[in-house]
């Protein structure tokens, strides 16, 4: 192995799927997360359940079985000047709690190199998009001030395609795959910097899993893209999917949302690309709808915004509102999703009313 990184990573349920598999190609991880998950993972190890290709059932990852390293530790007691690259990893309303702001704040004075696999992209993200108005998107954040210190250079999008879920009769530190597809990144702005996320993708790309009787890939890989525009490839899976689970009167499952209306959900997908590619990206950079659709089929539960609204969160990530504001930006309008905003806008209130 070329180098060996020191990688910290906010957040410990979907990130702690990034971190396993960086922690078995040899790097050294830290999750950032809560007090109880914090004792929990240092004391028995995250475990990431997937399945693999000429195995039945799931084969489970401990990260106490890896050649690198990975614990946890709170926000207040990591200092990001001694990492080679920070994942962020939690839902965007979570990044406003003070003391994860203040991270964020010692992250950006640090000048280390960020990789979101948020499903919301930094608003520093969207800085590289060129023609934006950014002011006009701040509305869709929960807490835009959070990104103000942050540098565009610094900032990188993962589009976080693999579906996880933590099993609700399971302890805190299990995390189980259930769609095991790549995270797509898009390169910094520096040769160095990508280097990195190229060393990673290199390294994840050769870890083998040893079974007890053979050894097998793993699905979930990194791969680096030289277009900024390949982590917005999931936009549109969120406004065709994720988001029109949300009904009004309750939630129904992603396969729902997709297949009950293929031709609707098709409608809505393509309107996301038409918009992506209208603001400089390329047809290729985008999933087409039918490899889209077909995975949803495998999507029985509602997404993780819809069961936010349903559990009664006064905050969700807004990805639906912000790709209608650069939607009206670049002159563009959807009927479907102005009701989907609506819906989500009604659950809100009613939240933060009961709030």
């Amino acid at each position: 192995m070329a180098a060996k990184y020191k990688i910290l990573i906010l957040g410990a349920s979907y990130g702690s799927l990034l971190g396993a598999k960086m922690a078995m190609a040899g790097h050294d991880v830290t999750l950032v997360c809560l007090p109880e998950e914090v004792q929990l993972i240092n004391e028995e190890g995250a475990r990431v359940r997937m399945a693999a290709r000429g195995v039945d059932g799931l084969v489970e990852l401990n990260t106490q079985t890896m050649s690198g390293k990975l614990s946890a530790a709170g926000p207040g007691d990591v200092n990001p000047a001694d990492y080679d690259l920070v994942g962020l990893a939690m839902q965007e309303p979570q990044y406003g709690v003070p003391v994860l702001h203040k991270l964020l704040d010692s992250i950006a004075a640090a000048n280390v190199p960020c990789m979101s696999i948020m499903n919301m992209p930094p608003l520093t993200y969207l800085r590289r998009i060129p023609g934006l108005d950014i002011d006009a998107i701040k509305s869709s954040y929960t807490d835009a001030s959070v990104w103000d210190n942050l540098d565009p250079a610094l900032m990188t999008l993962c589009s976080p395609d693999p579906q996880a879920f933590r099993p609700p009769t399971e302890k805190i530190n299990v995390l189980q795959v259930g769609l095991p597809t790549n995270f797509k990144a898009a390169r910094f702005d520096s040769d160095e910097h990508t280097g990195v996320l190229r060393q990673l993708e290199s390294d994840i790309q050769a870890v083998r899993f040893d079974t007890g009787d053979k050894e097998v890939e793993l699905p979930v890989k990194l791969r680096v893209h030289d277009s900024i525009f390949v982590p917005l490839a999931k936009w549109s899976m969120l406004i065709a999917g994720n988001y029109r689970c949300v009904q009004k009167d309750g939630m129904r499952a992603i396969k729902e949302a997709v297949h009950t209306d293929i031709d609707a959900t098709r409608a809505a997908y393509e309107w996301v690309v038409e918009l992506c590619v209208s603001m400089g990206g390329s047809e290729s950079d985008f999933v087409p709808f039918e490899k889209y659709s077909n995975a949803a089929l495998s999507l029985v539960n509602p997404s993780s915004a819809a069961r936010a609204l349903a559990n009664g969160a006064p905050n969700i990530e807004r990805v639906d509102q912000m790709v209608q504001t650069i939607a009206g930006q670049n002159g563009m309008q959807s009927d479907s999703l102005d009701e989907t905003v609506e819906l989500v806008d009604g659950w809100l209130e009613t939240n933060r009313a009961r709030a």
